[in-house]
């Protein structure tokens, strides 16, 4: 009688022991997001979104260029590079590759922040 005691004893012990991973486990309130969604695009330094592509039109009437499906509206306070010199929407042409970051308006309308002309600059092999 007592070796079934033990037995049944040890039996209980083990169970316990290889069900409270799978409880804690079920308990865990991870910061991990449910399966099925995406991450959100980072966003740059000011909450301005990055983008990167060759130019499909510019038009310097209503200072706006696409780039890809993006239509970016081109104000006073978009900084312009071509070279690492200041430039205009005048320097930017359709096929040309630019980058830069632009921002979501409460109306919808997408602003460029900055607009990088060009391509990158190849680094030199060491």
């Amino acid at each position: 009688m007592k070796k079934h005691l033990v037995k049944l004893s040890m039996l209980a012990l083990a169970v316990a022991l290889i069900g409270t991973p799978a409880i804690v486990r079920a308990q865990d309130t991870g910061t991990n997001a449910p399966a099925g969604t995406e991450a959100p695009v980072k966003k740059k330094k000011g909450g301005a979104l990055p983008f990167h592509g060759k130019v499909a039109s510019v038009d310097t009437t209503a200072n706006t260029v696409t780039v890809g499906k993006l239509t970016l509206n081109v104000t006073e306070k978009t900084k312009i590079k071509k070279d690492g010199q200041a430039g205009t929407i005048s320097d930017v042409t359709v096929g040309e590759a630019i980058k830069g970051a632009y921002k979501k308006g409460t109306d919808g309308k997408l602003t460029a922040v900055s607009i990088s002309i060009g391509e990158a600059p190849k680094k030199a092999a060491n």
